[in-house]
């Protein structure tokens, strides 16, 4: 007990050394929930970053390019996590409203969702055995391991990361929430870029042995990091006590209040389609640096560190935008004509032979991806009041996890379709090139990207984005008697 305590505090003292100035966010920090405490439950996002860097960064890539598996069959196992992300609104209800005889809401839904992260780890290795081709067993079996190990570890990340936001949501004050959940994911941020370097560095001489030895060794700091991210974190309450009335209980009944929120249904669409637009390149960056510009895997696992580091200069750009009192949805505008710019760069790199234009499209591309999720998240938190935290933060994470997960899906697809009939010269010579398919997809993240600024485009100044900027109730006790009546717009403007 004496050795956890002093790691903890270890760790809560070396987040602090770190200094606010340096931190996205940290002025989210309150008397309530102090920057070390607030900075030690964003471990959990830090798990979630390594796991993420890990499967849609290096593994996509040693399978499409070591193990010579088709891309299409890499993307569906990707996106296999989103199996589950229609369920985060689901999760984020039902931890609002959890009865834990231990007297947790948070926690065990937090807990079971690592201990799924961690089975999933657990799997992978033999299934990259079978799929590497050095045993006898049939390559099907391979396959079915590695989407379960996929399947796993993308529903603990849902179920992790939809409570533990809600769990900071619950800790923190009613007027720095969306601040405390922006910082929250600059810390996932962080924990992608530290752990795509980390890779890069582990798997510079790249061997089976030390793949399988760096996935039990991310299995097992995804345990220690949510043990001390949870630690005496979420007060204990009594079983019997009930603070949400019987009527909320019901989902049916949240989710159609829910969609009575102003401008609501049109922010989803915005929140889907660049989330898509965005994410259709994830497992398609490396390989595209592999086959095009000759990279080795350490060298193009560090792609993601360039791409997670842009991310992480988009959020802090947002910050300085959100405090002079730019509206948000502008503020995810501005993301969108960044990824517009930086994807014609990518585009243009393999024509100028030139790798570092590659690599600072990939950056550029980070920075408009992250502008665009803290706008979209900050618009999405200022359309509630705090009854709504959980279930308003589920329905972002999972509309997000949902669309990002299906166009990883098409895109692998498309780029072996397109990559297919090029090599075999149905588009001319011109184009008789490896570099065809993933050109084609990038081009079409572009459009996209113009269609979601089409969409956004009447949000803009409107009533509804007036809305996103309303002055949360003065009590708990508010929020709740204007969730429960459904007065949902029941706010006085900024």
């Amino acid at each position: 007990m004496k050795g956890l305590r002093h790691i903890n505090t270890t760790i809560a003292r070396g987040w602090q050394r770190i200094g606010p100035q340096f931190l996205p966010f940290a002025d989210a920090a309150t008397v309530e929930l102090p920057l070390g405490k607030l900075l030690r439950l964003a471990l959990f996002q830090i798990s979630v970053g390594m796991a993420t860097v890990l499967l849609t960064g290096t593994l996509n890539r040693i399978m499409i390019v070591e193990l010579a598996v088709p891309a299409w069959l890499v993307g569906l196992m990707v996106s296999l996590p989103v199996v589950f992300a229609p369920f985060r609104a689901l999760i984020g209800h039902k931890s609002d409203t959890h009865r834990s005889v231990l007297g947790w809401k948070r926690v065990p839904y937090i807990w079971f969702g690592s201990i799924m992260q961690f089975g999933g780890f657990a799997i992978m290795p033999f299934a990259l055995l079978l799929l590497s081709g050095d045993t006898t067993g049939p390559m099907i079996y391979g396959q079915l391991g590695a989407g379960l190990a996929f399947l796993l570890v993308g529903a603990g990340l849902n179920t992790t990361q939809t409570a533990g936001l809600a769990l900071a949501n619950d800790l923190a004050p009613e007027a720095v929430r969306p601040r405390v959940v922006a910082l929250l994911f600059t810390m996932l941020l962080l924990g992608m870029v530290g752990s795509a370097i980390a890779y890069s560095i582990l798997l510079k001489n790249f061997n089976e042995i030390r793949l399988i030895q760096l996935i039990q060794g991310v299995a097992l700091l995804t345990m220690v990091f949510n043990g001390i991210a949870l630690w005496k974190m979420e007060p204990r309450r009594r079983y019997d006590e009930n603070p949400v009335s019987k009527k909320s209980l019901d989902f049916k009944d949240a989710w159609a209040k829910l969609n009575r929120l102003p401008g609501f249904g049109r922010l989803m669409v915005v929140v889907g389609l660049g989330t898509a637009a965005f994410n259709m390149q994830d497992i398609l960056l490396e390989p595209f640096g592999g086959q095009i510009f000759g990279l080795a895997v350490g060298q193009t696992t560090l792609l993601m560190a360039i791409l997670a580091g842009g991310m992480l200069i988009g959020f802090m750009l947002s910050e300085q935008l959100l405090n002079q009192k730019i509206e948000p949805l502008k503020v995810s505008s501005i993301g969108l004509l960044f990824g517009i710019i930086s994807f014609g760069v990518v585009v243009f790199s393999p024509l100028a032979g030139a790798v570092g234009l590659f690599r600072s499209g990939c950056f550029g591309v980070g920075i408009g991806a992250g502008l665009f999720a803290v706008g979209t998240l900050t618009a999405t938190m200022g359309l509630g009041n705090a009854a709504m935290s959980g279930i308003l933060l589920g329905t972002w994470g999972g509309v997000q996890a949902t669309c990002a997960g299906l166009s990883i899906a098409f895109s692998g697809a498309t780029r072996d379709l397109l990559s297919k009939a090029a090599m075999a010269g149905t588009f001319g010579l011109e184009l008789k090139n490896p570099a065809t398919g993933y050109i084609a997809v990038f081009i079409l993240e572009i459009a996209l990207l113009f269609a979601t600024l089409m969409i956004v485009g009447p949000l803009l100044g409107s009533g509804t984005s007036r809305a996103m900027r309303r002055t949360p109730p003065k009590t708990a006790w508010e929020a709740k008697t204007n969730w429960e009546e459904g007065r949902v717009e029941g706010y006085k403007e900024a």
